[in-house]
């Protein structure tokens, strides 16, 4: 990458495969009138960047990389499913806040670093599982997943916009707990 490059970034907690095949199958059981996310895009941001310089990148990995230590021990309990103005999402519990901390320790490094602005609302766990023009007004059934989701890992995500909808990448994975 260039130097000059600029690269949508963000940074996600990663799901289980088995939470992954769980959602997956409920999608195509119970969501229509939109673009169902693919399997690899199935995650939970902890923060979006937005476009910034490829250099940047190092600085956004050494962030979630520090912001981790000491993040083992999440769990997240589905709560609900919740449509917006262009996207259809699974919401859930955050059992003892480990996540939304990690999401405000690393939202803090990275606004400290200059290459992220918080949003005004608090932190919502959640996977975007369909994105539409028309908003759907769907009532599903909840999908059939573990009592607990725990993220093993989080990573820092390039997102590539394509014609068929965003490419997501991985380029620096980091364990839970340091």
């Amino acid at each position: 990458m260039a130097g000059d490059e600029h690269l949508r970034l963000f940074c996600a907690l990663c799901l289980p495969g088995d939470v992954v095949d769980g959602i997956v199958e409920w999608q195509s059981r119970e969501l229509r009138g939109g673009r169902l996310v693919p399997p690899g895009n199935l995650h939970v941001t902890l923060a979006f960047l937005g476009r910034r310089p490829a250099a940047e990148l190092p600085l956004v990995a050494g962030a979630l990389r520090e912001a981790a230590v000491g993040a083992g021990g999440l769990r997240l309990r589905l709560r609900g499913y919740r449509e917006t103005r262009s996207v259809a999402m699974l919401t859930f519990e955050d059992e003892g806040g480990r996540a939304t901390a990690l999401a405000e320790r690393l939202q803090v490094r990275l606004e400290a670093l200059g290459v992220y602005r918080r949003e005004g609302r608090p932190w919502l766990p959640h996977v975007t599982v369909l994105r539409f023009r028309d908003r759907p007004h769907l009532s599903p059934a909840l999908p059939g997943l573990p009592a607990e989701v725990v993220p093993s890992d989080a990573a820092v995500f390039i997102s590539r916009l394509r014609r068929g909808g965003a490419e997501y990448e991985s380029v620096e994975a980091v364990a839970l707990g340091g």
